[in-house]
């Protein structure tokens, strides 16, 4: 009998266990697309790039550190240069002077734009455009520059010898 009870009582708390741990799945998940619905609303500007290498719509736009809107559609212009669309959530007041850069999350992560506030007075409004922008930093070309850069002083230091 004490066999039974045991087998019964392990079978119970995995049964719980497991039930937890899909629950918590759900909400982690499910927490996420409540809190893009619960966005009452954006207005778009646009910025133009020369690179984006890595941005993909849906990425996120943050300012100060907390995420402010979702990057939109890409599109090249006349001059081959990639003009996004970024959805500003309202609220979100953003000075005529601002600008836009293009970051990576740690090494290899992914791409989100950070909004610099400028100091005019005056905002943008739906429709403007973000005259100041940096473009994506590519990881190849930035460690290709610096293992010519150590080539170059390594070099430098066997003719000095």
């Amino acid at each position: 009998m004490l066999i039974h009870n045991e087998n019964t009582r392990n079978a119970v708390v995995g049964a719980v266990v497991l039930g937890v741990l899909v629950v918590s799945m759900m909400l982690s998940y499910g927490g996420s697309k409540l809190s893009d619905k619960a966005q009452v609303g954006t207005y778009e500007v646009t910025a133009v790039f020369n690179q984006v290498d890595g941005l993909f719509e849906g990425d996120e736009i943050r300012l100060g550190g907390l995420r402010v809107g979702k990057v939109g559609k890409q599109v090249l212009d006349k001059n081959f240069r990639a003009v996004v669309t970024l959805n500003i959530n309202n609220g979100v007041g953003l000075p005529l002077d601002s600008s836009a850069a293009i970051h990576t999350d740690g090494l290899f992560g992914s791409k989100f734009v950070v909004l610099d506030p400028g100091g005019e007075m005056e905002v943008l409004k739906a429709g403007g455009t973000i005259d100041y922008t940096q473009d994506a930093v590519i990881v190849s070309d930035l460690l290709d520059l610096i293992i010519s850069e150590g080539k170059a002083k390594k070099e430098a230091s066997k003719k000095g010898n």
